[in-house]
């Protein structure tokens, strides 16, 4: 054959490898969860491209077979086609023993760096930028082709399997989808600009219900303001108009003795009526959800989506009251930062880039999304501050008592009977990791 016909073989060899290079990368690299998408949508191809990747070693087998072929036709073609022309050059400079064997390197390497650039290199990068797309669009073409080579598919395929089977090796796929992997995406869309800050945020929290328990967002008892059945009229109208709540609980004695909860819109209508209140009754005081603060959020989110109610009452392991909490406190959970709070009522004030003002008892949870800390230490011993003060020191912490974690100081301020009131916490500069180590002063 003619240089031109040998040339024109080779060409359309490349071309052939290059579609198989570009395939193999564009079904392996597309992403089910677009692909379903697109077969939701009404596209048959895309459910095509799904069914491939479920039983992918057909094709694998049938790619194999197609790309070492080719690889070993444009060899042979091309070391029989170029090596005259490169021995002639090659012999106007040099006829030592050497020059068959400098032409015979350099048509090798011609060809080689052809098949590498064109049938390897930029097919399988440009599968890259698209491989949904592009899977799609070939999956037609690649079905037949996988039927040609059906017959020494199977024969590989089977020598193959018996290997694995051999060494024991698991070849399914799994692809199971964990919140790591949703997290990335969202990342990915934030830096690409899909998601705007603002949502990037709220999903993240809406996927930390999961994770956080009751006691984070629920109003502590001691703040927790209800009525007692002997409730005077001018109490509850003073508590009415001290504490903007649509909801109090309703006690006997005690706040360890729950009768139920009423609504101040009831109440408020009775005063509207200009009805005497007289005392709290069976009228006025309804059922109270009654829920164990070992529940997660996302977990009392289906109760009160099941029990129609958006108030509960938490209660420990001995049957104590631990607080209050309503659908409000959770949504607050989700908004996070975005829900912009009262000054006085803030858990967390900033005073400059390096160092915070922190109640004590703002959940764990939250201290670690304002101070960017991935991980605290043994976290299922507390779900505060002031309790994750009190493991480290191993004591009731007191003023100046102090503790260091993670390239922070957290140093108690005020203590108001055993209770942690507020912390001040400084950046160390000094050093990025610094080791865990407690203090008492």
């Amino acid at each position: 054959m003619s240089l031109f016909q040998n040339i024109v073989i080779i060409v359309i060899l490349i071309a052939g490898a290059g579609f198989l290079s570009l395939t193999e990368i564009a079904l392996a690299g597309a992403r089910k969860v677009k692909l379903k998408i697109l077969a939701e949508s009404g596209d048959e191809r895309a459910q095509k491209v799904l069914d491939l990747q479920e039983n992918s070693a057909d094709f694998f087998a049938a790619s194999q077979i197609g790309l070492n072929a080719v690889a070993i036709l444009g060899g042979i073609l091309g070391e029989g086609a170029f090596r005259p022309y490169f021995l002639e050059f090659v012999s106007r400079f040099y006829q030592g023993p050497w020059a068959e064997s400098i032409g015979f390197a350099l048509s090798f390497t011609l060809v080689t760096s052809l098949f590498i650039l064109f049938a390897d290199l930029m097919p399988k990068r440009l599968a890259m930028i698209a491989p949904e797309k592009i899977a799609v669009s070939v999956i037609n073409p690649i079905q037949v082709f996988i039927v040609a080579c059906k017959p020494l598919a199977w024969f590989i395929n089977a020598i193959a399997n018996l290997l694995f089977r051999l060494f024991k090796v698991n070849t399914t796929r799994e692809d199971n989808i964990t919140f790591d992997d949703i997290s990335a995406v969202m990342d990915a869309g934030a830096q690409a600009g899909v998601l705007q800050k603002q949502e990037h945020h709220f999903i993240e929290n809406v996927f930390e219900l999961e994770e956080r328990n009751v006691p984070s967002s629920m109003t502590t008892r001691e703040n927790v303001v209800f009525f007692t059945l002997k409730e005077s009229e001018a109490s509850i109208r003073q508590k009415l108009a001290e504490y903007p709540y649509s909801k109090f609980l309703v006690c006997n004695d005690d706040i360890d003795s729950v009768i139920g909860y009423v609504d101040a819109k009831d109440i408020l209508v009775r005063i509207l009526n200009n009805q005497s209140l007289l005392q709290l009754n069976e009228n006025t005081i309804r059922n109270v959800l009654t829920i164990p603060d070992t529940l997660t959020l996302s977990e009392l989110l289906d109760r009160f989506r099941s029990t129609k109610e958006k108030f509960a009452v938490v209660i420990n392991e001995y049957a104590l009251v631990v607080g209050v909490i309503t659908l409000s406190d959770i949504m607050i959970t989700v908004m996070g930062d975005w829900v912009t709070p009262i000054e006085a009522d803030q858990q967390i004030i900033k005073r400059d880039n390096n160092s915070w003002l922190i109640e004590g008892s703002t959940p764990i949870e939250d201290l670690m999304h304002a101070l960017a800390i991935d991980e605290m230490p043994d976290t299922d011993n507390y779900e505060t501050l002031a309790g994750f003060m009190m493991y480290k020191l191993r004591k009731i912490p007191r003023p100046a008592d102090a503790v260091i974690f993670g390239g922070y100081k957290f140093e108690v301020v005020d203590v108001d009977h055993f209770k942690i009131d507020q912390l001040l916490v400084t950046r160390l500069l000094e050093s990025s990791e610094v080791p865990i180590e407690e203090k008492s002063e």
